[in-house]
């Protein structure tokens, strides 16, 4: 499987930034499941299975995600470098994402485009930024057993970086698009008063980066 190149985020004068999910990676806040699984089956002495697992849901997202960017720029997916179990689980992502688009009118204006914020000195890649049903609406595709405050803040953060960027935000939502039938498709529709807060919080750990970065150097 080919691996997702790492965006690399720098401001107009060359100096590197880090992006919007390094930052909320900071949080723990959607990992608690997956360490209490991980660390059961470390006791039965399954690291091998553990590191498998992790590789292989990430394969599927990874795929997912391509499955849906290409679908909007009507491209054919080379899946080649996927196995069959990793293609039908990504395809199923794709038809759920179909089922949630029927009826809808839906105009991409930036696809996986990496912005950066000058003023923050952070960056960030968004999934999609474009009009929905009239809305200008960001859209972050997610795959997985739900929704987390992570996704939500992360999110805000995107909003922010296309604010500054010139893009005026209408609507966010988050899609959790599953991979299988043990996975539920879930919708979150940031509303205005929950975004204010998650970009609060986003900034508290934007602060918090710095200062742990600034102590590293002392």
């Amino acid at each position: 499987m080919k691996n997702k190149a790492h965006t690399v985020y720098k401001l107009k004068d060359g100096t590197r930034v880090p992006g919007a999910s390094t930052i909320t990676g900071e949080l723990a806040w959607n990992k608690q499941v997956l360490m209490n699984w991980a660390f059961k089956l470390g006791k039965e002495g399954n690291v091998d299975s553990m590191s498998a697992f992790v590789d292989d849901k990430a394969a599927i997202g990874t795929l997912g995600h391509l499955l849906v960017q290409d679908h909007f720029g009507k491209k054919k997916t080379d899946t080649s470098d996927y196995t069959k179990n990793q293609i039908d689980q990504a395809e199923n992502c794709l038809m759920s994402y179909w089922n949630w688009e029927k009826g809808k009118t839906i105009e991409p204006i930036l696809l996986e485009t990496p912005l950066v914020s000058e003023t923050l000195c952070y960056g960030g890649t968004m999934d999609f930024y474009g009009k929905v049903d009239g809305k200008l609406t960001l859209l972050d595709f997610k795959t997985g057993k739900g929704i987390y405050d992570e996704y939500l803040i992360q999110t805000s953060a995107y909003a922010m970086l296309l604010e500054e960027n010139g893009h005026f935000v209408d609507c966010i939502q988050i899609l959790n698009i599953p991979r299988s039938e043990g996975e539920s498709f879930q919708v979150e529709v940031l509303p205005v008063g929950k975004w204010d807060v998650c970009r609060k919080i986003f900034l508290n750990c934007l602060n918090n980066y710095n200062l742990k970065k600034q102590l590293e150097k002392e």
